[in-house]
């Protein structure tokens, strides 16, 4: 059976400890991950080849991080007809990660990219799942029992709460 691929793509290695979490979700629900960094600024060359080439490579969702100016997701959205999750990550030179929040946030009209909250890239991996179960029912019901395990597990903690 053939698996889909997800692209997770950070600016830097200072991302990954964040964008692990993309990572590690996407693997338990059975995705191939094929992870790269990938810099707007300082490997535009790649980011250009990369993004343009990307639906032709099989990749079926992008997630994108970066931290500071956090071009990234946005000039892959650009490039790609592929659909594009932008995970704001705070990083050293961020302004509390407000920069990056906004950086890919505010994308014009006809350019969009799904952003999750900063440092969000668990939920830029459930996403990309659930973009991807559209179109396959057996990831559809991995999703739909993920989503019951987390119901059981605040059940346990209102019945834990209740008997305190």
């Amino acid at each position: 059976m053939k698996t889909h691929k997800v692209a997770v793509v950070m600016g830097s290695t200072s991302d990954l400890p964040v964008m692990q979490d993309a990572i590690d979700i996407l693997r338990h629900f059975g995705l191939e991950v094929v992870v790269d960094v990938v810099s707007a600024h300082r490997t535009p060359e790649k980011m250009f080849d990369f993004g343009k080439n990307a639906h032709q490579n099989d990749f079926k969702v992008i997630i994108a991080g970066a931290g500071g100016a956090a071009h990234l997701p946005g000039m892959l959205a650009s490039l790609t007809p592929l659909p594009v999750i932008g995970v704001p990550v705070k990083s050293s030179n961020s302004i509390d990660g407000w920069d990056s929040v906004l950086s890919i946030l505010q994308m014009p009209n006809g350019v969009p990219v799904a952003t999750v909250a900063l440092n969000a890239a668990k939920n830029a991996g459930i996403l990309a799942a659930q973009i991807i179960a559209s179109n396959d029912k057996v990831l559809q019901e991995k999703l739909i029992a993920y989503k019951l395990e987390l119901a059981e597990k605040v059940s346990k903690m209102s019945s834990s709460l209740k008997n305190n």
